[in-house]
């Protein structure tokens, strides 16, 4: 017994349980943490000299000079760091506000908060309510306007076409009460169909 069969059969038919591979779980550390970890080092690493302060400061020639160290025979606390913010002086007093610029600078109370809310909220009701009959309006004159078209394609064909009488019977046009509805039709469609 030689070669392959006996390093991987052989054990087998002796009740060996042969280990091909180690599951993932089983590895102490996988690739994405230690990657996670190697980055985490290497900007922590990267970002110390990003705190350092910089300096600015003139020479004795003239000369401006930035450096992450203070400038010579002066105090850190007393040199000019780029970057902070330098207080301004305010030469002149500002002049004395209104009362109404005072009021409009004031925090709302909740009492006018609440009030401006609710004239919102009635202003947009008022706003959706417009809006409703409006459309309302919009679908009323379509509507008139596909029935005055109907009524002119009805009177312009050959087709019968009448009105009722005061006892309910059916009383057909003639040709000139044809022409007039025709025209009352056109006129109506002129109005309102814009």
């Amino acid at each position: 017994m030689s070669g392959l069969f006996a390093k991987v059969a052989w054990p087998l038919f002796q009740g060996h349980k042969i280990v091909l591979y180690r599951k993932p779980t089983e590895t102490p550390m996988t690739m994405k943490p230690a990657l996670i970890l190697a980055f985490g080092f290497a900007s922590a690493l990267l970002m110390t000299p990003l705190h350092a302060q910089v300096y600015q400061w003139k020479d004795s020639a003239g000369r401006t000079v930035v450096s992450d160290t203070p400038p010579p025979g002066v105090a850190a606390k007393d040199a000019r760091v780029i970057g902070e913010r330098m207080p301004t002086a305010r030469s002149e007093k500002p002049a004395d506000k209104t009362s109404e610029e005072k009021s409009a600078e004031a925090p709302k109370t909740t009492a006018e908060k609440d009030l401006d809310f609710k004239k919102r909220q009635q202003e947009a009701r008022e706003k959706a309510e417009k809006s409703a009959k409006e459309q309302k309006a919009q679908a009323d004159r379509e509507e008139n306007c596909r029935r005055a078209r109907g009524n002119l394609a009805a009177l312009e064909s050959k087709r019968l076409v009448g009105t009722l009488d005061e006892k309910g019977e059916r009383k057909p046009f003639d040709d000139a009460q044809r022409q007039q509805e025709i025209e009352r039709a056109r006129q109506f469609m002129a109005e309102s169909c814009k």
